[in-house]
C-alpha cells in the first residue's frame, strides 16, 4: 500500500557528454540528490550569475500551495542571497522558470501533462504525491523549466519543500537555529524525481505537557491572548495564536507530515485565536484534538464554558450542545474527529462498573455520530473519525465494546514506547483501519518524563515497524511534549511513516548520519551521528526523571563510576567538536548534541553523589561532606546550564 521512489528517467548522459556540476553534499534525508552547484548538460539554472529563476504559481491554486511558493522564494534568497520573483501569469514568461502547481487546480500543469511535456504517471490521482521534472521548451517563450506538480495540495507543497531541503534549508532552520550555507549557484540535474503516496495516511504530532517550557517561550515571544476573543475566557492564557502555530504548521509540512493535535493544558486552539483553525486549513494541515477531547472541542473550552458535570449520564443535553458547536464550527475544515469520552481532565470515567460504562459509551458514540451526520455530512462514513483506545478505554474494547467500521481504531503504547495491542486479522478488514498514538513525552503515573529526548530511534523503529506489519497505518500521532527537545525522533518518526521501505533496521545508522550531514554538513557528520546515537543509548537505559540515589550501584561492578565515565567521555568529545565547528553551527550543535549529554550527565552524577553521601554518612566517613558539597555544586551547574539553554 505504499509506493515511494526517486528515479532518473531521462537524466542519463549521452556518450561523450561531460557533466561539470557536482551534486550537493547534503541532500534531503534518504532522497536522490538533484541539486548541483555548477552547470551540467540539460541542468535547470535555478540560480546563476546573480540571477534566480522566477517561480510561477497560479493564484487560483490551493492557498497552501501559493503560500509554500513564497517560502521557496525566501529559501532561495536564504541560500543564494538572490531574489527569485513570484509571478501568477505567463503573459511575458522568462526564459527560465520554476512552475509549481496542483494537478486539476493549475491549468499550466494540466496543459504540460496533456501535451506530454511532463509525466504524471504514479502521481496523478494518488494521495500526497508529487513529480519534480526538468523540461526543455515547455511553453512558448520558455527555454527551460523546473516543474513541481502535486497530486493534491499537500503533494505540491511537499514537492516545493523537497526543493527547499535539497538546496540546503533544514526543516528545523527556525526551531533549532540551523544555519543555511551560502551557495553562489544552484542547478537542478536533468531528470524526473517522483515521490508517491505515503505508507501512513495521516502523520502528525501532539503538543502536550507544554507548560512551563513551551508556554513560557510563547509568552515571551507572543504575549498573552486577548481576553476579548471569547467571553468567560480567563486572562492568564498565553497567546498560542496563528503566528505561533504557523511556525508549527510549516515545520510539519517541511517534514512531510499533515496532522496536528494542538497544545491543550491551558489553551483552546479554536477560541484562543479564531484565526488558528482557518490558518491550519489554509496551510494544508489536518487538525484534530487529543484522545480525550471529543468532537473538535478542547478540554479548556469545557472548563471555561461548560455547565454541570462532565458526565453523560447526568448532563447529556448540555454535552450534546457543546459537541454540536464543535463540529459545526469546523465542518468546512479538514479534520479528524475524535469520538468517545473519558473523564474530565484526561481521567477515567466515573464509576467502576465496566458493563455500565461500556453501555454508556456506546450511547455516547451513537449520539456523537448523529451530531456529525446532522452538522457535517449525512453520510457520516465520509467524515474521518477516530476512537482512541487509550488506557482504560482499551479495556472497554476488550470487554466487547465496538464502534462502526469506518471509525479508525487508534491503538496506544503504554506511555513508555511499547505498543499495547495491534490489530487482529479480523480487525485489519475494517474500512476505518487502525492507527497508533505514541509517546516521546509523558506526564502521569508512576512518573513523568518530559525534560529531554530519551527516545533511541531503534526502539521507535522496532515498535512502529510492528504497527506497519499489523496494518496500523491509517494514523500515526506522537506526543512530542514541548516539541523543542524532540526534534531528532520527530524527524525519524515522520520520515519512517512516509517511507518505511527506505529505512529498514540496517539503515538506522545511515539515517542518523544523513540527518547530521543535513544539519551540520558532511565534515563531521559521522562523529556527530555517533555522539547522538551514544547519548540516546545511555538515556534510553534509564530516563533522567527515574533516577534516584540508589539507581546505580555504588559497590558492585563499578557501575556508578562507569556511568560517570561514559558521560564525561561523551561530553568531552562534544565540547571539543563544538570548538571546531563554525560559529554559526554552534547553537544548533549545543541544542541537539552537547546540551542533552551534559544535562543528563550532570543529573546522573548528582544522584550518584547523593547516593555516596548517604552511604558514606551511614559508614561514618568524613568524606560524606565532600559528596554533599558535590551535590550542591551539581545542582547549581544544572541551574546554570538550563539558564544558558533558555536565555543564551
Amino acid at each position: 500500500n505504499m509506493t515511494l521512489w526517486k528515479c532518473f528517467l531521462d537524466g542519463l548522459a549521452a556518450p561523450g557528454v561531460l557533466f561539470l556540476g557536482s551534486v550537493r553534499d547534503a541532500a534531503a534525508l534518504g532522497q536522490s540528490p538533484y541539486i548541483l552547484d555548477r552547470p551540467a548538460a540539460g541542468a535547470f539554472p535555478m540560480v546563476q550569475s546573480g540571477k534566480a529563476a522566477p517561480i510561477f504559481v497560479d493564484s487560483a491554486d490551493w492557498p497552501g500551495v501559493v503560500r509554500a511558493a513564497t517560502d521557496l522564494q525566501t529559501d532561495i534568497r536564504r541560500v543564494s542571497g538572490t531574489e527569485a520573483g513570484l509571478i501568477h501569469d505567463l503573459q511575458h514568461p522568462p526564459a527560465d522558470l520554476i512552475i509549481a502547481g496542483t494537478i486539476g487546480k493549475s491549468p499550466v500543469v494540466d496543459r504540460l501533462i496533456r501535451e506530454k511535456r511532463i509525466d504524471a504517471s504514479g502521481v496523478a490521482g494518488q494521495w500526497e504525491s508529487f513529480v519534480i521534472q526538468t523540461v526543455a521548451h515547455p511553453l512558448p517563450g520558455v527555454t527551460s523549466a523546473l516543474v513541481i506538480a502535486g497530486s493534491d495540495k499537500r503533494g505540491t507543497i511537499y514537492g516545493i519543500y523537497d526543493v527547499s531541503e535539497q538546496i540546503g534549508v533544514s526543516p528545523w532552520y527556525f526551531w533549532a537555529d540551523v544555519p543555511v550555507r551560502h551557495r553562489e549557484a544552484l542547478f537542478v540535474q536533468r531528470g524526473r524525481y517522483v515521490e508517491g503516496p505515503p505508507a501512513v495516511k495521516y502523520r502528525g504530532i501532539f503538543l502536550n505537557d507544554e507548560a512551563p517550557a513551551l508556554s513560557g517561550w510563547v509568552r515571551e515571544k507572543y504575549g498573552m491572548a486577548p481576553v476579548s476573543n471569547y467571553p468567560n475566557r480567563p486572562p492568564d492564557v498565553v497567546n498560542m495564536n496563528h503566528e505561533f502555530y504557523g511556525k508549527v504548521f510549516e515545520l510539519i509540512l517541511r517534514l512531510k507530515g499533515n496532522y496536528l493535535w494542538p497544545a491543550m493544558w491551558n489553551n483552546a486552539f479554536n477560541e484562543d485565536d479564531p484565526l488558528n483553525p482557518k490558518t491550519a486549513d489554509a496551510y494544508g494541515i489536518v487538525m484534530g484534538n487529543s484522545h480525550h477531547e471529543p468532537m473538535l472541542r478542547a478540554q479548556k473550552e469545557w472548563t471555561r464554558h461548560g455547565t454541570g458535570p462532565w458526565d453523560y449520564s447526568k448532563n447529556a443535553e448540555v454535552l450534546r450542545s457543546f459537541w454540536t458547536e464543535g463540529v459545526r464550527r469546523n465542518k468546512e475544515l479538514e479534520s479528524i474527529i475524535s469520538i468517545g469520552m473519558r473523564g474530565d481532565g484526561d481521567r477515567p470515567m466515573a464509576g467502576n462498573d465496566m458493563e455500565a460504562n461500556v453501555k454508556l459509551l456506546e450511547q455516547i458514540v451513537a449520539d456523537q455520530r448523529r451530531i456529525i451526520a446532522e452538522q457535517v455530512n449525512p453520510d457520516v462514513t465520509k467524515v474521518p473519525q477516530l476512537w482512541a483506545l487509550y488506557k482504560e478505554v482499551q479495556g472497554y474494547y476488550e470487554k466487547g465494546m465496538r464502534v462502526p467500521d469506518d471509525v479508525t481504531l487508534l491503538w496506544s503504547d503504554d506511555n513508555w514506547g511499547n505498543i499495547r495491542r495491534l490489530p487482529t486479522p479480523e480487525e485489519r478488514n475494517r474500512s476505518g483501519g487502525a492507527g497508533i498514538y505514541y509517546h516521546f513525552d509523558y506526564v502521569g503515573g508512576p512518573r513523568n518524563y518530559k525534560w529531554i529526548d530519551t527516545n533511541p530511534i531503534p526502539k521507535i523503529w522496532e515498535q512502529m515497524n510492528l504497527a506497519l506489519h499489523y496494518g496500523a497505518d491509517r494514523i500515526w500521532i506522537v506526543n512530542v511534549g514541548d516539541l523543542k527537545p524532540m526534534e531528532f525522533p520527530t524527524d525519524f518518526f515522520l520520515n519512517f511513516a512516509r517511507d518505511p521501505k527506505r529505512w529498514p533496521k540496517e539503515k538506522l545508522g545511515e539515517f542518523t548520519r544523513l540527518w547530521a550531514a543535513r544539519e551540520f554538513g558532511p565534515e563531521h557528520a559521522n562523529e556527530i551521528a555517533e555522539m547522538v546515537s551514544t547519548y540516546l543509548k545511555y538515556a534510553g537505559r534509564r530516563k533522567p526523571e527515574l533516577l534516584d540515589p540508589d539507581t546505580f550501584s555504588l559497590v558492585n561492578y563499578q557501575e556508578a563510576e562507569r556511568v560517570e565515565a561514559d558521560f564525561d567521555s561523551l561530553v568531552t568529545r562534544a565540547e571539543k567538536l563544538e570548538g571546531q565547528l563554525p560559529a554559526e553551527f554552534r547553537p544548533a550543535f549545543f541544542e541537539w548534541v552537547l546540551h542533552p549529554a551534559k544535562a543528563y550527565g550532570q543529573v546522573a552524577k548528582l544522584y550518584i553523589a547523593a547516593g555516596r553521601n548517604k552511604l558514606y554518612a551511614a559508614q561514618g566517613r568524613v568524606s560524606a561532606n565532600d559528596e554533599a558539597a558535590r551535590v550542591k555544586a551539581l545542582f547549581q551547574a544544572d541551574i546554570d546550564l538550563t539558564n544558558y539553554y533558555n536565555h543564551t
